[in-house]
């Protein structure tokens, strides 16, 4: 699932257009050596006329990951899975993106695992990390931490992330309760928007299980 793209030009200037000029996932999902891989955008990104599109910009500003949002996102993935004719799925999500797939986990049964790159796990603490003003109108994935408690996954930070800094991750776990299905990997060398390509098919291929032990 794509993070935010272009969602704004500065601090207090809105993008017109929040399609990504360079879209990390993509770049991402090309790499990934699972049999089947899907590549989602989010909501009014690639969208051709926006003049006709029912986009409207506060679903890539304060309600990005609103209530509709979500129940949009999870009605894509459901047809998606039903023409693929899977069983389940294990969601990816960076930046913005991870807040997405937090939050569409947290209302489906059938998720097998969930993995975050930079992600943005609690709206309310990155935006006071930035001095900006709060997402009204969004929903807080950390929020939602212990409803996927039980899910393998694993949350990849970067040790020179400045956008999304790693104790945002820390948060969500101890959030999560600390649950053995919750796994914080930091990578280093990594920033918000590099550094992962190189590693992701090797990051991509390990299974994530919870911890027995």
């Amino acid at each position: 699932i794509e993070g935010d793209g272009i969602a704004w030009l500065s601090k207090r200037r809105l993008s017109r257009d929040p399609t990504p000029t360079h879209p990390l996932v993509l770049k991402l999902a090309s790499e990934d050596r699972a049999a089947n891989v899907i590549y989602l955008a989010r909501p009014c990104q690639y969208v051709s006329s926006r003049e006709d599109s029912h986009c409207r910009n506060a679903y890539w500003s304060t309600k990005r990951f609103s209530e509709e949002v979500v129940v949009s996102m999870n009605q894509a993935l459901d047809r998606l899975k039903m023409k693929s004719g899977a069983k389940s799925l294990h969601l990816v999500g960076y930046s913005g993106g991870a807040a997405v797939a937090v939050l569409a986990a947290a209302r489906r049964n059938d998720v097998a695992s969930l993995r975050t790159i930079a992600g943005n796990l609690d709206t309310e603490a990155v935006n006071l990390y930035h001095g900006v003003s709060p997402l009204t109108g969004s929903l807080n994935p950390i929020d939602f931490a212990r409803r996927v408690a039980f899910i393998p996954q694993e949350h990849l930070t970067g040790a020179k992330d400045k956008v999304v800094p790693g104790f945002i991750a820390d948060k969500f776990f101890e959030k999560a309760g600390g649950s053995p299905c919750v796994k914080v990997t930091q990578v280093p060398g990594a920033s918000h928007g590099s550094g992962w390509e190189e590693i992701w098919p090797e990051i991509s291929a390990r299974s994530l299980v919870c911890d027995q032990g």
